[in-house]
C-alpha cells in the first residue's frame, strides 16, 4: 500500500511539473512587410538580455516568422535583409504560453511613425522616398532608351517611336528622351515631328553637338536651309574635333539648295577642320564642274577643280567616287595623279 502511494506520489509530482515547465517558455510570431509586400528571407535575431543566448528565425514567402518554446525573458530583436538592418528594438518581453503580442513589422508605417516622432527627420525620410521613386523612374527610362535604340538599329523606327513617346509622357524633363524620340522620327521620315522634338531637347540642354547636327538634318528636310546652316555651325563650335563632318553636312545642304559657292565655302571649312576628309574635296570638285566653261569646243576647268579631284584620289584612291573623279579630270583634259605616277593627259588651264 505504501509502495502504491509512493508511485502515485511520483506520478503526481511528475504531472505537477508539466505546467511549471510549460510556464518557462512562450510562443513568438509576427511578420515583416514593406508597403504591404512581404519581405521574404529576412533574418529575425532574438538576443536574450538575461543570458545572452541567441535565436534566429527566418521569414517565409508570406513574410511570416513563428517559433514555440522560446524561453521567457526580455529580448533585443534585430531584423536584417540583404545584409542590412531594417528594424530593431532594444527590449521585447516574451512571456509564457501563446499570449505574447505579435511582432508585426510594417516598415512603411515605421518610417511614418519615426517622421512624426522626430519632425527634424521627416524631411530626410521624405527626401529618401523621393530619391527612391526618382531612381526607379530613371531605371525604367534607361530600359526604354535601350529598347528604342535597339529598334532603331534594326530600322524599326515605328516601334522606337512608340517606346519614346511613352517615355516623354512619363518624364519630359530629360533632353536625351526628346533627342532619341527625335532621332526615331527622323528615321521614320516624320520630319516636322523630328524638328519639334529636337527643339525640346535643345531647350533642355543646348550643349550637345550631335543633337544640333541631327536637328539641322531635320530642318533641311523641311526646307529650312538657313536654320539648318546655323545649327551645323553651332555643332561645329560645340565640338571642334568633329567640325569637319558638321561643315561637310552643311555643304551638302547648301549644294542641294543650289548655293554652290556657299557650299564650297562650307567644304573649305570642312577641309580646314579635317584635311583628310576626302569627300569634301570630291564634292567641292563636283560643284566646281558647274563653273567649267567651253572654249574652242573644249571644257575649261574652273580654278581648283582638277586639284580637288586629285586630292580626293590621293586620300581615297579606291573610294566609291574614284572612277567618277578620274572621268571628270579626263573630261577637263587634266592629269590624274596616282601615287608617284601620273596618267597621261593634258593639264587644266
Amino acid at each position: 500500500m505504501r509502495k502504491q502511494a509512493l508511485i502515485l506520489f511520483f506520478v503526481a509530482l511528475v504531472l505537477g511539473m508539466v505546467p511549471a515547465a510549460m510556464a518557462q517558455t512562450g510562443t513568438v510570431k509576427g511578420y515583416v512587410k514593406d508597403k504591404g509586400t512581404p519581405i521574404v528571407g529576412a533574418q529575425v535575431l532574438f538576443e536574450n538580455l538575461d543570458n545572452g543566448r541567441k535565436m534566429t528565425l527566418k521569414t517565409d514567402k508570406a513574410g511570416n516568422f513563428f517559433s514555440i518554446g522560446v524561453a521567457i525573458g526580455s529580448y533585443k530583436i534585430t531584423i536584417t535583409a540583404d545584409g542590412k538592418t531594417i528594424w530593431n528594438t532594444a527590449k521585447y518581453p516574451v512571456g509564457g504560453g501563446d499570449g505574447n503580442p505579435e511582432l508585426n513589422i510594417d516598415l512603411e508605417k515605421e518610417r511614418a511613425a519615426q517622421a512624426t516622432a522626430n519632425p527634424a527627420n521627416a524631411e530626410a525620410v521624405k527626401k529618401a522616398e523621393e530619391n527612391k521613386k526618382e531612381n526607379e523612374k530613371i531605371g525604367n527610362l534607361n530600359t526604354m532608351l535601350k529598347e528604342a535604340q535597339a529598334d532603331m538599329q534594326a530600322k524599326n523606327f515605328d516601334a522606337a517611336i512608340q517606346i519614346m513617346e511613352k517615355a516623354t509622357a512619363q518624364d519630359a524633363t530629360h533632353d536625351i528622351i526628346w533627342a532619341v524620340l527625335a532621332d526615331a522620327y527622323l528615321g521614320a521620315k516624320r520630319y516636322p515631328d523630328a524638328v519639334k522634338a529636337y527643339e525640346k531637347a535643345i531647350a533642355l540642354d543646348p550643349s550637345k553637338a550631335p543633337v544640333h547636327n541631327n536637328y539641322a538634318q531635320a530642318l533641311a528636310k523641311t526646307g529650312q536651309s538657313d536654320k539648318a546652316i546655323a545649327e551645323y555651325d553651332a555643332a561645329a563650335k560645340l565640338d571642334p574635333a568633329h567640325a569637319g563632318s558638321f561643315y561637310f553636312n552643311e555643304g551638302a545642304v547648301l549644294t542641294n539648295a543650289g548655293k554652290t559657292d556657299d557650299a564650297n565655302a562650307a567644304f573649305d571649312k570642312a577641309i580646314a577642320a579635317d584635311p583628310t576628309k576626302a569627300d569634301a574635296y570630291y564634292q567641292k570638285g563636283v560643284n566646281l564642274m558647274g563653273k567649267a566653261t567651253q572654249k574652242d569646243g573644249k571644257y575649261v576647268a574652273a580654278p581648283g577643280t582638277v586639284e580637288a579631284f586629285n586630292k580626293y584620289l590621293e586620300l581615297s584612291p579606291d573610294g566609291p567616287n574614284a572612277q567618277n573623279a578620274k572621268d571628270m579630270i579626263a573630261a577637263l583634259g587634266g592629269t590624274v595623279v596616282t601615287g608617284y605616277k601620273a596618267e597621261k593627259g593634258k593639264k587644266s588651264k
